[in-house]
């Protein structure tokens, strides 16, 4: 066992090699990750509910196929975890809330359907912000930092994030509607990738705000990301928004390396209103990438930030639309941060949210001109690195005026629907993570897997772990 329990800290491409060689067993390297998660989450907080019998059952259903010659790929008898608003047949999807306590769906969402058929194993379901926003209920606890339980670990992923970084599961899957697979995964020093918008099925997947929604893996390395992403895109017609892009085999656009790629910076964009370590750090990795033969060149997004001002309108007008069903009587149910999300949505007009749209399309419309200019873009993943945790209470109100500053890297591309990748590119002086992130083309994840994985060949942060 405790040759196995060192595996842990590793990737899903390591394990999934010896997993197909049947050097370990899924069983046992389940049976280490649940040793290991009962060991350390009582403080990390990082899963609601960890289904272990469901593990080890699928897990010794793995063993029994591969043994019989029936390798699915690289997820197959890998144990993952699953943010708790995706829906699970049989298993509790609360979406961290009071209002769903009891709701255990009768179906798998999509992509629950597409990691079964890959025989990737589900650890359990993960914590995360009230309904997918940024505050907790009251009466739920949330996710602490691996690499410092007294700081931030990011919005609603944050339990995807944290479970990650900690090696409490090989990879999970998020969602992100203004930044919950980017915060999480910059905070934790971890991979994280928003996909195009219609890239990943949300079907059956509880939404925060349904034209803002991304659903995306988080995990240790690029690579781990693109493996996956392939298991989980493609189209769907229980998702009208899916989309039908050819298939692209990641690991070989991978291995083309960065050279040739063009890779714009906005130096204002990427320091304005920013800490210094977050854009420092961003711009010290335009070095390593020239390194890998990448072309960085000066791009022009000013405008880009209009974008954050409205985000807030279209996420609380989205948000009432699905919360009608328990609205008035379950108010009170909700805890303050979410409730004033519904408050908020009340008092938007029809000539806010018109004004918002507007936005919304000049904000695809300029990421699209940069884009014919150039590969893929490269910002910092969040304004800072995580904040402590007493200036982002779990259940403070923030401001609607205080939402835009936070959101500057991250609601444009929800706003436009481009894929973007966020990647560790080093660590503070206190020992957090700073993070970037690689924007590109609608249904080109290839180019930004490319960027980050010749980013990541050529540094070490992302195989740093947390001293638990």
């Amino acid at each position: 066992m405790s040759k196995i329990a060192e595996l842990l800290t590793g990737t899903i491409s390591e394990v999934a090699a010896l997993i197909e060689r049947r050097e370990i067993s899924p069983v046992e390297l389940v049976d280490a990750q649940l040793a290991r998660i009962g060991a350390l989450d009582g403080r990390l907080k990082s899963y609601l509910l960890v289904t272990a019998e469901h593990a080890r059952a699928q897990a010794k259903a793995a063993e029994r196929e591969i043994a019989a010659g029936r390798y699915r790929g690289k997820l197959h008898g890998v144990p993952l975890g699953i943010k708790d608003l995706v829906a699970t047949r049989g298993i509790a999807t609360t979406c961290a809330s009071t209002i769903l306590a009891d709701h255990v769906p009768d179906a798998d969402a999509a992509i629950m359907e597409k990691l079964h058929a890959a025989g990737a194993i589900c650890l359990g379901k993960l914590n995360l912000t009230e309904f997918a926003l940024y505050g907790y209920h009251p009466e739920r606890d949330y996710p602490r930092n691996p690499w410092n339980t007294d700081y931030w670990a990011g919005v609603s992923s944050s339990g995807s994030g944290v479970a990650t970084a900690a090696s409490l599961c090989f990879g999970a899957i998020g969602s992100d509607t203004g930044g919950s697979i980017r915060f999480p995964s910059a905070a934790c020093g971890i991979v994280g990738v928003k996909p195009t918008f219609g890239k990943v099925s949300r079907h059956g997947v509880f939404p925060l705000a349904d034209t803002l929604d991304h659903l995306g893996p988080m995990t240790r390395s690029v690579a781990d990301a693109a493996i996956l992403l392939a298991a989980i895109e493609g189209r769907d017609e229980r998702d009208p928004t899916t989309r039908s892009d050819p298939r692209v085999d990641y690991l070989a656009a991978i291995a083309e390396g960065a050279h040739g790629l063009r890779i714009g910076i906005d130096r204002t964009y990427c320091s304005e209103e920013t800490d210094p370590r977050q854009s420092d750090a961003t711009f010290r990795a335009c070095f390593m990438l020239r390194g890998r033969g990448a072309e960085v060149v000066d791009v022009d997004l000013s405008g880009i930030t209009a974008a954050c001002a409205h985000w807030l309108a279209i996420c609380a007008v989205d948000t009432l639309l699905f919360h009608r069903r328990f609205l008035p009587a379950r108010l009170a149910d909700y805890g303050p941060v979410f409730r004033s999300l519904i408050e908020h949505g009340l008092t938007v007009t029809a000539e806010d949210y018109a004004r918002a749209q507007t936005v919304r399309q000049a904000t695809a419309a300029r990421f699209e001109r940069v884009l014919r200019e150039v590969d893929c873009i490269l910002c910092p993943a969040m304004p800072s690195p995580a904040m402590p945790q007493r200036e982002f209470p779990p259940q403070q109100v923030a401001p609607p005026e205080a939402v835009p500053a936070l959101l500057r890297y991250s609601a444009p591309t929800n706003f436009s629907g481009h894929p973007s990748i966020t990647v560790p590119n080093g660590f503070t002086s206190e020992g957090l993570p700073t993070a970037m992130q690689f924007i590109g083309r609608y249904g080109d994840e290839a180019t930004i897997f490319r960027a980050a994985a010749a980013y990541e060949a050529a540094t070490e942060w992302h195989s740093r772990r947390p001293a638990l």
